[in-house]
C-alpha cells in the first residue's frame, strides 16, 4: 500500500484524513504561548491548512485556570466550542496535545469534559548518549545530540524530538550518559555550558528542563583538588561554586543525575562516607537554585567470585540504602531500578521501591531493549510495566499505590537515536509512546495506550488495529517464552546482551548465577539461603519464601528445584522448558503471518521495515529455542516428551 507514511513523524503523522471540523483558535492567555503554535501547526499537519478559518462555528479557546495544578489541563465543550484550560502554560500545551489526538485517534470531537493532572511531577527520560557520538545500550544509530566530544546537533530535529516527549507528557531530560567520560565532565564548564544553555532554549518552549549527568570525582578531575570527600569544606565549596556557574547559564536546570559506587565509578562508599553524605552535598549547592539530584541506587559488588554462593547481587540495593532513610536532603530523588538485578526479562520488583517512607523515590525503567532484544526482537513493555505496578508491595497495597507518595518520580532510559524512525524498530517507537502515558497516568490501560499508539500511527482500520494490537500485546509473553526460564535471567552473550549463552555470565565476577547442575537449577534466595526474601514486607516475603505460592515466573529466581519439579499445569520443570522455548519460536511464525496479512493495509515502508525485523526475530528465537533446550537436554538427560529435535 502506498499510502502517505513519515517514519520520522512517529505518533504524529503528516495528514492522515478529514478533519472532524474546520476550527478558530482564540488565545485568552494574553501573551505568547507556544500551546497556541503547537495547536495550529499540528491541525495543519493533521489535515491541512484548510481546517483552519477565522469564520469556523467551531472555535478553541485557549486559556490559563489558576484553579488548576500548574501541570493539569481540563477540554470542556461549551455549545460548539471547546475552552482547553491549563494551570500553566505547560498543563495548557499538554491539554492541546490531549485535545488533537483525541481527534486523530476517534476521528470526532469530544463529547465529555476531559480532565486530568500527572501522577508525578518529574517525568523524566535519561540518555546514555557519550560525547563521542556513541549511545552506551543505544539500538537507534548515533547520538543526536553529541559527535566528536562536542555538543553538535541539528535544532530542527532537537525541536521535533522536543514536540514527540510533550505530547506525551515527559517533562525532564538528561542527555548525556551517568557513566560520565572525561569529555562529559567538560559540560559543568564554560568550554561547554553555553552550548548547553542553547540546547535548553530548544527544550524549553515544551515543558522540558536538562538533567546534566556529573561524576562524583568532579573536583578532583576538574577542580584540581585533592579528594572529593563530601564532608570536606574545600569539595562542598567546589560543589556550590560549580553549581552555581552552571545555573548561571541555564536558570531552569532541573538539576543533576548521578552514578556514584556502582560499576567501577568511584562515590562516596570508596571514601568511607555514606551515599546520603555523597548525595547531600550535591543537594546541598542544587538547592538555592531549586535544583533537585537524581542519585542511581545502582550500587553493588561487581567483583564477585563466582565461587561465593552467600554474596546475593539483588541485596545490595536494598543493604546499602534503606538504613539511611530520612537521611537524604529533601531535593535528593534515590532512582531505583524496578527490579533488584538489571533491566531482566523477568525479575520481581526492588524491595527498595516504596520502602523508604522519609525518602524521595524514583522509579526506573528502560525503554533501550538491553535484555529484550536490541529493538530487533519485539517486546512492548509497558505490558511488564503493568505487571510490575500491580506486584503486591505489602497486603494492602500494589507498588502502583506508592506513586505520588513514597514515589514521586518515573524514569526511564531512552530508546532513541539518529535512525530517521528514531528507535530503530518502528514499533518500539510504542514504548516512548506509552512510557509518557504510564508516568502521567500508572493506573493506565495497557490496551487503550496500544490502541492509540497504532491509530495514531497507521490509522484506524478495524483488522490492523486488531491484528498490530494482538502482535504489540503479546510481544512480551512471546519474549519471554524462548529467553531465560521462570525468572531465572541473564543467559544472554556477555557485554552485548543480545542473543543466548546460557554460560555467558555463570563464571564471571557480575554475581548473575543460574547455577544449573544435573540435577536442579535456581537461587534459593528464602531466609535458609541468601536471606533476599527478608527485605520484602512480611506479606510478600511469605509469597516467595513458599514455592507452591511464589508466582511461577519467579520461581527459579527464589529456589533451586529439580527438573523434575511438577508445575501447576501438571508439566515437570524441564517439559515447560521445552514447551516454552518451541512455542516461543511458533508464536514469532505467527507474528510473521499476521504482518504479511496486513500487507496492502499498511503503508509499504512501513510494512517492508517491520518485517525486515521480524525475520531477525525469528532467527533470534530459532537460536534461543535450540541452545537452551540443548543445553538442559544435555544436562539433565530428560528427553522432550514430545520427541521433537533437540540436538
Amino acid at each position: 500500500m502506498n499510502k502517505p507514511f513519515n517514519d520520522y513523524a512517529a505518533w504524529l503523522q503528516v495528514k492522515t484524513g478529514e478533519s472532524p471540523a474546520q476550527f478558530r483558535i482564540v488565545n485568552e492567555t494574553g501573551k505568547q504561548v507556544q500551546a497556541v503554535k503547537e495547536c495550529k501547526l499540528l491541525l495543519e499537519q493533521f489535515y491541512g491548512k484548510e481546517c483552519l478559518n477565522e469564520k469556523a462555528f467551531c472555535t478553541l479557546y485557549l486559556k490559563e485556570e489558576s484553579n488548576l495544578e500548574k501541570e493539569a489541563y481540563r477540554i470542556e465543550k461549551k455549545e460548539d466550542d471547546y475552552h482547553i484550560a491549563g494551570g500553566s502554560e505547560q498543563g495548557l500545551l499538554y491539554g492541546v496535545y490531549a485535545f488533537l489526538l483525541y481527534l486523530r485517534v476517534n476521528g470526532s470531537l469530544p463529547a465529555y469534559t476531559i480532565q486530568s493532572e500527572p501522577a508525578v511531577s518529574y517525568r523524566v527520560i535519561n540518555h546514555w548518549d557519550n560525547m563521542d557520538g556513541s549511545i552506551e545500550r543505544g539500538y537507534a544509530g548515533s547520538s543526536f545530540f553529541f559527535s566528536e566530544e562536542d555538543l553538535s546537533y541539528d535544532p530542527i530535529r532537537i525541536e521535533d524530538y522536543a514536540r514527540l516527549l510533550a505530547s506525551v507528557g515527559i517533562n525532564i531530560l538528561s542527555f548525556n550518559n551517568v557513566n560520565v567520560k572525561p569529555a562529559a565532565m567538560n559540560l559543568l564548564t564554560e568550554k561547554q555550558l553555553p552550548k548547553v544553555a542553547k540546547l535548553a532554549e530548544l527544550f524549553r518552549p515544551f515543558g522540558i528542563r536538562l538533567l546534566i549527568s556529573v561524576h562524583f570525582d568532579s573536583p578532583v578531575l576538574l577542580g584540581g583538588l585533592s579528594t572529593a570527600d563530601p564532608l570536606d569544606e574545600k569539595v562542598k565549596a567546589w560543589w556550590e561554586e560549580t553549581t552555581d556557574l552552571v545555573y548561571q547559564y541555564i536558570p531552569d536546570l532541573a538539576g543533576f543525575l548521578i552514578k556514584a559506587d556502582s560499576e567501577f565509578q568511584n562515590g562516596p562508599k570508596s571514601l568511607g562516607r555514606t551515599q546520603a553524605d555523597g548525595a547531600n552535598v550535591l543537594a546541598s549547592a542544587l538547592k538555592k537554585h531549586d535544583g533537585v539530584l537524581f542519585w542511581r541506587c545502582f550500587v553493588y559488588n561487581c567483583q564477585q567470585d563466582w565461587r561465593d554462593s552467600k554474596t546475593d547481587r539483588p541485596k545490595a540495593a536494598y543493604e546499602e540504602f534503606y538504613p539511611l532513610d530520612g537521611k537524604f536532603a529533601d531535593n535528593v530523588y534515590l532512582q531505583i531500578k524496578y527490579g533488584p538485578t538489571d533491566f531482566q526479562v523477568r525479575e520481581p520488583n526492588s524491595p527498595l521501591l516504596g520502602a523508604m517512607s522519609d525518602t524521595k523515590q524514583a522509579l526506573e525503567f528502560q525503554l533501550a531493549q538491553e535484555y529484550t532484544g536490541h529493538q530487533i526482537d519485539l517486546y512492548h513493555w509497558a505490558v511488564q510495566w503493568k505487571e510490575i505496578l500491580n506486584e503486591p508491595r505489602d497486603k494492602q497495597n500494589k507498588l502502583k499505590d506508592c506513586i505520588g507518595k513514597q514515589i514521586q518520580s518515573i524514569c526511564a532510559v531512552s530508546n532513541t537515536g539518529k535512525d530517521k524512525n528514531w528507535t530503530g524498530h518502528l514499533l518500539a517507537q510504542l514504548n516512548l509512546f506509552a512510557f509518557g502515558k504510564v508516568a502521567w497516568n500508572p493506573d493506565f490501560s495497557l490496551e487503550e495506550i496500544t490502541k492509540e499508539w497504532i491509530a495514531l500511527t497507521f490509522g484506524t482500520d478495524s483488522e490492523v488495529l486488531e491484528k498490530v494490537g494482538k502482535i504489540l500485546l503479546d510481544s512480551r509473553k512471546v519474549y519471554e517464552h524462548y529467553n531465560a526460564p521462570l525468572g531465572i535471567g541473564w543467559m544472554v552473550n556477555p557485554d552485548i546482551h543480545y542473543g543466548p549463552n546460557v554460560n555467558g555470565y555463570e563464571f564471571s565476577h557480575w554475581g548473575t548465577y543460574h547455577r544449573a547442575s544435573c540435577f536442579a537449577i535456581g537461587i534459593d534466595r528464602t531466609k535458609t539461603g541468601t536471606g533476599f526474601t527478608l527485605q520484602y514486607d512480611s506479606f510478600v516475603q511469605e509469597l516467595y519464601e513458599n514455592k507452591e505460592t511464589c508466582p511461577e515466573h519467579f520461581l527459579l529466581f527464589f529456589h533451586r528445584l529439580p527438573y523434575t519439579y511438577q508445575l501447576k499445569s501438571g508439566k515437570t520443570l524441564i517439559q515447560h522448558i521445552y514447551d516454552t522455548h518451541f512455542q516461543g519460536v511458533e508464536e514469532v511464525e505467527e507474528f510473521l503471518s499476521l504482518w504479511d496479512s496486513l500487507k496492502e493495509k499498511l503503508p509499504e515502508q512501513a510494512y517492508e521495515s517491520v518485517r525486515e525485523r521480524l525475520e531477525r526475530q525469528h532467527k533470534n528465537a530459532l537460536e534461543w529455542r535450540d541452545q537452551i533446550n540443548t543445553y538442559f537436554y544435555r544436562m539433565s538427560g530428560i528427553p522432550d516428551e514430545k520427541k521433537r529435535l533437540i540436538y
